[in-house]
């Protein structure tokens, strides 16, 4: 197979992330052009190693190849025919990234392949560093280049937001996979047993539950921002945006009844264009 060019493997990374992610693309297209394609390399990183979990055919074999082939890249290997990684080591090459970050994503797609349902929301939170708030830790360096160090534990807290989201979002498409993310000591504290999510029945009990992780991930937003006045300015309305884009789809789960289990509700184009518009004049 024939190299592939830095611009076009940008594009590539860029197609990936339009594609699968219309919020986080919204939001961070508003970045300088240096940085918008460092974060859409890092994004097709994530979203590849993530597909290998959902959708392949063999992911334990697959992730084993994966893992493999950013050894391979972690040792200065070109591996030029793929364009997300020719875009990552130009991103590697401009910025101070963080390599555990990588390898942390990569365990915690391997937890999905081990562990389908969890004790306690602590255990939860775990597996939400692994999978979501290494994201904030890879794109640290590139958002915040001088001040990314001193920010990590914000990061962090933004990640946890975003992925209790996504399991507060997902309650009826992880149950066809058969993964149950909320855990168990809250749903038995609430009276929300497993009958019920696998009847899909949105009871009180149900409710309740749910809004006792909703409070809990918008706790970790509001940590996820309380510094955000240490990101360049150039950053700092990119991922205002981006976590206001995605608390919303908690409001949004509110509005529609709370029915996580026959459709994926998502932030409407209006509405985000609303929410980017009051965080840019606010």
């Amino acid at each position: 197979m024939m190299n592939i060019s830095l611009d076009k493997a940008y594009n590539q990374c860029e197609e990936i992330i339009k594609e699968n992610s219309k919020t986080f693309y919204k939001a961070f297209s508003m970045l300088p052009s240096k940085q918008r394609k460092a974060v859409w390399a890092v994004y097709a990183f994530c979203r590849q190693v993530d597909d290998i979990v959902d959708e392949g055919s063999n992911p334990e074999i697959e992730l084993q190849q994966f893992e493999s082939e950013f050894a391979r890249f972690k040792n200065g290997e070109l591996l030029n025919e793929s364009p997300m990684w020719v875009a990552l080591r130009n991103v590697f090459e401009q910025y101070e990234m963080n390599v555990q970050a990588f390898d942390d994503m990569i365990t915690g797609q391997r937890m999905d392949l081990v562990k389908k349902e969890y004790d306690t929301l602590d255990e939860v939170k775990t597996y939400s560093y692994h999978v979501a708030s290494t994201v904030g830790l890879m794109l640290l360096p590139i958002l915040a280049p001088t001040t990314h160090k001193e920010l990590e534990e914000e990061a962090v807290a933004l990640g946890i937001a975003m992925q209790l989201t996504n399991i507060l979002r997902d309650v009826g498409e992880d149950l066809e996979r058969g993964r149950i993310y909320l855990p168990k000591d809250l749903m038995n504290s609430y009276g929300c047993t497993r009958t019920l999510l696998e009847n899909r029945w949105v009871t009180s009990e149900f409710i309740e539950m749910w809004e006792h992780m909703a409070k809990e991930a918008e706790m970790y937003y509001i940590k996820g921002l309380q510094s955000i006045h240490k990101y360049p300015v150039a950053s700092r309305l990119p991922l205002t945006g981006a976590a206001h884009l995605y608390r919303a789809i908690l409001d949004k789960i509110r509005k529609e009844n709370y029915d996580v289990f026959t459709e994926k509700h998502f932030v409407t184009s209006q509405v985000k264009k609303k929410i980017m518009t009051s965080i840019s004049t606010g």
